[in-house]
């Protein structure tokens, strides 16, 4: 076996780069004043200087691969969110299902208005000054904005190699939204806590100063494992995470396996395997919570009479991958992608965002009046980036995730798929011709009332009572 052989290393060497950039990342920011102030996480600064060092073309030639990068990204981001979801703190405990419910229905919300505005915008450009758009191509914001760059490419591929009425560039275009959605998620979201700052709606924490005590209580409770025996206990948290990634990919391989039967058509094939595989973090959170429940029914048999998830070490592994998940992401960012079709994709990604921004703002406000800035700038970080940055955003403004604001994510992610997905397949549809699009957008504006309605329904019935 010839261990020299590069093939062996080519993994390991690039996660390397990654951490270095990442230790230079963090003594920059702790080092220069108006970064330190200006609350631009960590890891987002490290993806950044990989993306330019990327561009530059510094680095030896085969070093850096982006498929490899794209690669941590997926995968980092389901497990991240294993790991919170098998957490157990006492404000996931006391989070009630309608919680889990609302949650699910802000993020779909999100993705209504984002597929409202897009094909609003994509019929107008067609049917006006640009033919070689197609009307549905707008769907391709809420994959690039709400899902990020995997889906949003797997669509837009789907788009570009239609026989119909094929959307040449779909897949760049695809690409290029979800890439504009990370600078809103990051710039934006920066810009929006300096504004807090300088209004005094926000304090900066001081980076020097011990805000958590760990004590031996923390990673080692009266009713858990013990922390170190015949097996440590971090390593039983990496196994509780992979069974359940492991269980997931299963799961998706069964399904994956029904569609190629053609069970579902060509529809299956072209539409929702890519939905199957690029929801591999939703899916992998459903698996969680569900191990989780199973857990707690084993323990009130008295089959299992000690807890093996650490909330403490969940964390720390989901901060982790996080960490690590921002900088791939970034860096598998193709500026090249950018080039085509520049006005509509100015067009669609400013008023996306924009609107995505005041929706968020506006609906976090009412259903989470007791932690409204959590809540808005972790799932605006979500609605236009990915979870990652959602929780990048979030570190900032609470950093030990003391508000139900992260749970929010993991939970509303998982009740979004039932009522997201069926919403989701429109994508699958609104591209196929002219009359479709306008069908999908009827479909988009009545889910997107119906959903608010149910949202604040409490206020309604409220003005409702006041006003008889």
């Amino acid at each position: 076996m010839e261990f020299w052989n590069n093939s062996y290393w080519s993994s390991i060497n690039q996660i390397a780069f990654l951490a270095v950039v990442l230790m230079i990342s963090n003594v920059i920011r702790r080092k220069v004043g108006f970064l330190r102030k200006s609350l631009l996480p960590t890891a987002v600064l490290a993806g950044f200087i990989v993306l330019f060092i990327k561009v530059s073309n510094i680095l030896p030639e085969g070093f850096f691969q982006v498929s490899f990068m794209e690669v941590i990204t997926f995968h980092t981001l389901a497990i991240g969110f294993i790991a919170l979801a098998l957490k157990s703190l006492s404000n996931q405990k006391k989070a009630s299902k309608m919680v889990a419910v609302e949650s699910g229905l802000v993020i779909v919300g999100t993705y209504v208005i984002q597929a409202v505005v897009g094909l609003i915008i994509t019929i107008t450009l067609t049917l006006t000054f640009f033919p070689n758009l197609i009307t549905g191509a707008g769907m391709l914001l809420p994959m690039g904005f709400g899902q990020g760059p995997g889906p949003a490419a797997n669509m837009g591929s789907v788009y570009e190699t239609n026989v119909i009425n094929p959307f040449i560039g779909g897949k760049a275009f695809g690409l290029s939204i979800a890439s504009l959605g990370f600078v809103w998620a990051c710039v934006g979201g920066v810009l929006y806590l300096n504004y807090l700052v300088k209004k005094k709606k926000l304090e900066v924490e001081d980076e020097l100063v011990v805000t958590e005590v760990v004590t031996s209580h923390v990673v080692e409770e009266a009713d858990e494992i013990p922390l170190s025996e015949a097996i440590d206990k971090f390593t039983v948290q990496i196994c509780l995470v992979l069974i359940v990634y492991f269980t997931t990919f299963f799961f998706m391989k069964g399904f994956d396996y029904i569609i190629l039967t053609g069970a579902f058509g060509d529809f299956g094939i072209e539409s929702m395997r890519p939905l199957i595989w690029g929801f591999n973090f939703i899916w992998a959170t459903l698996f969680a919570l569900l191990f989780k429940r199973i857990f707690a029914k084993l323990r009130d048999m008295n089959i299992m009479q000690r807890r093996y998830p650490n909330d403490y070490m969940l964390n720390r592994i989901a901060g982790t991958v996080f960490d690590f998940m921002i900088i791939a992401s970034i860096s598998a960012i193709n500026i090249a992608d950018l080039e085509r079709l520049w006005i509509p994709f100015i067009i669609l990604t400013t008023v996306g965002g924009v609107v995505t921004f005041i929706y968020i703002r506006f609906i976090c406000k009412r259903v989470y009046p007791d932690y409204e800035l959590e809540a808005t700038i972790s799932m605006f970080g979500m609605l236009t980036g990915t979870a990652s940055t959602g929780v990048a955003l979030l570190r900032e403004v609470d950093p030990h995730f003391k508000t139900p604001a992260a749970n929010n994510l993991v939970l509303g992610a998982s009740s979004a798929i039932a009522f997201g997905f069926p919403l989701l397949m429109l994508v699958g549809l609104a591209y196929r011709s002219d009359q479709l699009a306008f069908i999908t957008l009827g479909i988009v504006i009545v889910a997107f009332f119906v959903i608010n309605i149910f949202l604040l329904r409490k206020r309604i019935f409220k003005r409702a009572v006041v006003t008889t």
